[in-house]
């Protein structure tokens, strides 16, 4: 199976999130999980219930899976600035030594016609 992203979900709190995750689950997302869940919950032997610490594994692993993608994202924007800052810092220094060459033949040729 793999992971390919996660959609836009609102929460229990009503809170809208989303990420995308990397290569997983195929289409699957937030939304796709808490219907499995719900599923999972509904067609459960009522004799036999569901282990309540292996739900809560779940939903922290997902929220996990969730909160990685988000940094990933930030760190993967971060590094795209850095590279942005750092060819505009390229230019400015091929500009400031145009215009201090540009200066000194300026100062030479008014000297000399002094």
């Amino acid at each position: 199976m793999s992971i390919s992203s996660v959609i836009s979900t609102t929460g229990v709190n009503g809170a809208t999130t989303s990420s995308k995750a990397g290569q997983g689950w195929g289409g699957m997302g937030a939304e796709d999980f808490v219907k499995l869940l719900t599923t999972q919950l509904q067609n459960q032997d009522p004799t036999d219930p569901v282990d309540n610490t292996q739900m809560l594994a779940q939903l922290a692993q997902f929220s996990s899976l969730s909160n990685l993608n988000d940094i990933k994202e930030s760190v993967s924007g971060t590094a795209e600035q850095t590279e942005t800052l750092s060819t505009i810092a390229t230019k400015l220094d091929t500009l400031n030594s145009t215009v201090a060459q540009l200066l000194a033949q300026q100062s030479a040729s008014t000297t000399t016609t002094a």
